[in-house]
């Protein structure tokens, strides 16, 4: 297993004036501001950290403001390579990358700068006739070492989101990049750790095996974003210890389309946020519920959409990227054989290429069907009416998303009235998680807990309940102790009463 970070022997050392680089003694050559130092003992780095936390190095606003603004600079001074990094892992197109990726992650780190002592400040709560004297409020706490674990088909984006919640909540971090995007992982271990304390933060590399070892240790948070399959796996790694967990998985996200819509506007948005990043998005719409007349007027739109936003030959534009790996692109192939290609179905393991397409006569038993396709792949549904499309929903396992097109506001309301999912868009696609005040999250199947904007403070913050009392009014206070009578029931009663909540004892 690689750390990037210093085991503790290490670390001391270079917090020596004047130590300037060499091997640790591991025998890797390493810097004190860059360099991955490898590690046997997992149990030494998490205690370093546990330590740093100890001694309240992470909880002043101006220790987490520097972290952040350290982020920042990561992506200021590093873009060139970063893109360079998802160019060669997924080819993702540069507009791409600066919307999903880069903005979206540096908006998220000016956020958190512009509202840190804010979010940090003790919340006031409303108080009952008997605790008027009192001070109640919440107090928001790190939790302690947070381990973070991130997925490969926006590796910078769902490694810096949920890094800025954890630092600014005072957390220590272990990250834990994703080595299917291996490019972008050496970025990440190379670079990343010169712009953070690393008394505070620590990244593991490595596969499966390396992350069940490292589950195996207890944290105070994990962050996992991923497939739920996997997600199952790090619950049950959590509950050992009983550690909370964030749960950001995925699920097939279904997109109504009523038969009053405007087909070419369909086709556009539609086409656009299932074919971005290739279909790689884990709240892309996943399939297609409509009418068989709405279908008769959409496939001719879509096919129009494809060529305007890809050219008579997809495989050649610079718009579209590829599938991540042969593994990914093999899974997807097989799927190609679900129902019948109305649109696209071209592909090529060389190129890991699989041109964008539309599936009809569709069975709801096929695979296509029965999994999340993560790929350029849109599978249409036939459906009587709306009743009927909302049924074929519920009946499904919770989407992180879902989507209802339509020029009748009432019909996009039903569907979301009648419905339950992570999130919810209507009449376009998953621009919802564009929002930072908005929540991102998803619900049963598709995942727990949430994250984006003070949502990500707050997902790695304890909320501790307070109440400061002094010790004086103690014949006030005597109404609560034996002997018991119905006068004092009374007036305790009345005492406990608020006007906005319920109130624990006093």
């Amino acid at each position: 297993m690689h750390f990037c970070g210093f085991c503790r022997g290490c670390y001391e050392r270079a917090k020596k004036p004047g130590w300037g680089g060499g091997r640790c003694e591991h025998g890797s050559p390493w810097h004190p501001r860059a360099e991955a130092c490898r590690m046997d003992s997992v149990g030494d780095t998490l205690q370093r950290l546990r330590e740093t936390f100890s001694a309240g190095r992470t909880r002043p606003a101006e220790f987490r403001a520097t972290q952040l603004e350290g982020l920042g600079r990561f992506l200021r001074d590093n873009k060139q390579l970063l893109q360079e990094a998802l160019a060669r892992d997924l080819r993702k197109p540069d507009f791409e990358a600066e919307v999903s990726e880069f903005s979206m992650a540096q908006h998220e780190i000016h956020l958190a700068l512009r509202n840190l002592r804010a979010w940090m400040k003790d919340e006031k709560v409303p108080r009952s006739l008997g605790t008027q004297l009192d001070r109640a409020f919440i107090r928001k706490e790190p939790f302690g070492l947070v381990l973070i674990i991130v997925p490969w088909n926006y590796p910078l984006n769902l490694t810096l989101v949920p890094l800025v919640g954890a630092l600014a909540a005072g957390n220590c971090v272990v990250l834990k990049p994703s080595e299917i995007s291996k490019n972008m992982e050496q970025v990440l271990a190379e670079v990343l750790p010169r712009y953070l304390d690393q008394s505070c933060f620590a990244m593991v590399l490595g596969g499966p095996e390396e992350t069940g070892q490292l589950l195996e240790h207890r944290f105070d948070y994990i962050f996992f974003t991923g497939s739920p399959r996997v997600g199952r796996i790090v619950m049950t790694a959590a509950a050992k210890h009983l550690t909370p967990v964030t749960l950001e998985l995925g699920g097939k996200n279904p997109c109504y389309v009523d038969d009053n819509c405007d087909p070419e506007t369909v086709a556009n948005r539609v086409a656009f946020f299932r074919y971005f990043n290739t279909g790689q998005t884990c709240v892309a719409p996943d399939y297609v519920l409509c009418s068989p007349e709405m279908q008769e007027r959409l496939l001719p739109a879509l096919q129009s959409t494809i060529a305007r936003f890809f050219g008579e030959d997809p495989r050649s534009s610079p718009n579209l990227g590829r599938i991540i790996n042969d593994k990914h692109f093999q899974r997807l192939q097989g799927l190609l054989g679900c129902g019948r290609v109305a649109i696209g179905g071209q592909s090529d393991q060389s190129d890991r290429y699989i041109a964008p397409t539309v599936l009809v006569d569709v069975q709801e038993t096929e695979p296509v069907m029965q999994e999340e396709i993560f790929g350029p792949i849109l599978p249409i549904v036939n459906v009587r009416s709306l009743d009927e499309a909302i049924d074929f929903i519920n009946r499904r396992e919770k989407p992180l998303a879902l989507y209802a097109f339509s020029k009748s506001s009432e019909v996009v309301k039903q569907v979301l009235a009648r419905t339950s999912s992570g999130g919810f868009c209507g009449n376009d696609g998953f621009m919802h998680v564009s929002l930072a005040s908005l929540p991102f999250g998803g619900v049963g199947a598709s995942g727990m807990g949430r994250y984006h904007g003070k949502f990500s403070f707050d997902t790695f913050s304890h909320h501790r309940a307070c109440l400061l009392r002094s010790q004086g009014m103690e014949k006030v206070y005597s109404i609560r102790y034996p002997p018991y009578t119905p006068r004092n029931l009374r007036m305790l009663l009345v005492a406990m009463e608020t006007r906005s909540c319920s109130c624990t004892l006093l």
